[in-house]
């Protein structure tokens, strides 16, 4: 196996960064990029990203065609990627040319549950019970294990609620199962958690670490509908929750911005839902909360910068605009608030169409 390229020194402003994605996620990473004195170059198998408008040029083409990603790494110094479902073909071959970060063993785990928990179970980080589901015949002996209500998920492929089942029966289990066509799942607990937070952290390629403030989250229809900050977390909570991803992130040898997404019980437990090995929506609060941005956070860690300080100088609410919400865009922009819009074409029902963000004096908010 080649191995793949490393950075070996900073980039310098003027550089080529490639971004594999052409979302919403993309098209911040490309402004913040061009923020820092970057180019971005842009490769999406839609040929309307909305991040081919921000971008200094643009790749249209699937994540498997080797010939168009090998002369798409003809044009960049390094490339990173926006969300976890890319095929890991595309980071893996460009890994051969030039440096890629995160780093695709990450992307990989964070692409298949099942290896998401063995990886965390290894780190002896907690999340829900669980049980490995790969054939039909193992689905009763699994709730047996864990009990009912439970959760079934497909190990990959699953985003924004899509590829799961709330199941009360083995009955019900095997439906769902068969619904997905057999593909390998997980079965899991549902947890009565008191509320949901993330840790929005990076790592540089020197191994320092900084994470941002938890903020809380609010979720419907198995979207993010708000994102807050302070959260409900108590200090000693918010401690638990940065070193459980500051351990993940050197477990990875991470360099960029990572999120861990958690559950936090009526007893005050942490419980691990979701890595998410890239910029995440929960941190999008960032932008106009704090001087350096997740997104240029993520930035200045691939491109082997010195982190920015995570502090933030405002309390925020950061609340998604989902579908038709966004033909309201001349009310939108009558509120008080940092409105980003993304750009896209049809506001289908649940499509992330942009967000804003209404900011309060630093400490104004108490969360109990």
């Amino acid at each position: 196996m080649t191995k793949a390229k490393t950075l070996t020194r900073p980039l310098e402003p003027g550089a080529t960064i490639g971004i594999l994605g052409g979302g919403q996620l993309a098209r911040m990473l490309a402004l913040a990029a061009a923020r820092l004195g970057f180019k971005t170059h842009i490769y999406s198998d839609q040929a309307d990203a909305c991040a081919f408008q921000v971008a200094d040029a643009r790749c249209h083409g699937a994540y498997n065609n080797r010939a168009l990603i090998e002369e798409f790494a003809k044009g960049i110094e390094m490339a990173t990627f926006e969300f976890e479902n890319v095929p890991e073909i595309a980071p893996t071959l460009l890994g051969q040319h030039i440096a890629v970060a995160p780093p695709p063993g990450a992307l990989a785990v964070a692409q298949d549950r099942s290896l998401e928990r063995k990886f965390l179970a290894g780190l002896s980080v907690a999340t829900a019970p669980f049980q490995l589901v790969g054939q039909e015949r193992q689905i009763d002996d699994a709730l047996r294990a864990i009990g009912g209500p439970a959760i079934l998920k497909t190990s990959r492929l699953g985003y924004d609620g899509k590829g799961q089942s709330r199941v009360k029966t083995a009955a019900e289990a095997r439906a769902a199962f068969q619904a997905f066509n057999g593909v390998p799942c997980i079965l899991e607990s549902v947890i009565d958690f008191a509320f949901e937070a993330s840790v929005i952290a990076a790592r540089g390629r020197d191994g320092a670490f900084a994470a941002y403030d938890p903020p809380e989250n609010e979720h419907g229809d198995h979207i993010l509908r708000r994102s807050s900050v302070p959260s409900r977390l108590t200090p000693a909570q918010t401690g638990e929750a940065t070193a459980i991803a500051r351990k993940i992130a050197e477990a990875f040898d991470y360099v960029g911005v990572l999120c861990v997404e958690l559950f936090v019980t009526k007893a005050g437990q942490l419980l691990v839902n979701e890595i998410a090995p890239r910029v995440h929506n929960s941190g999008h609060w960032t932008m106009d909360a704090c001087q350096v941005s997740q997104f240029e956070q993520h930035i200045r860690a691939i491109a082997g910068w010195p982190l920015g300080n995570p502090a933030r100088h405002s309390d925020a609410v950061m609340d998604n605009i989902i579908g038709p919400e966004v033909n309201d865009w001349l009310a939108l922009t009558a509120k008080p608030s940092g409105l980003h819009l993304y750009g896209k074409g049809e506001a289908r029902p649940g499509r992330k169409m942009g967000h804003l963000t209404r900011l309060q004096p630093f400490g104004s908010v108490r969360r109990s």
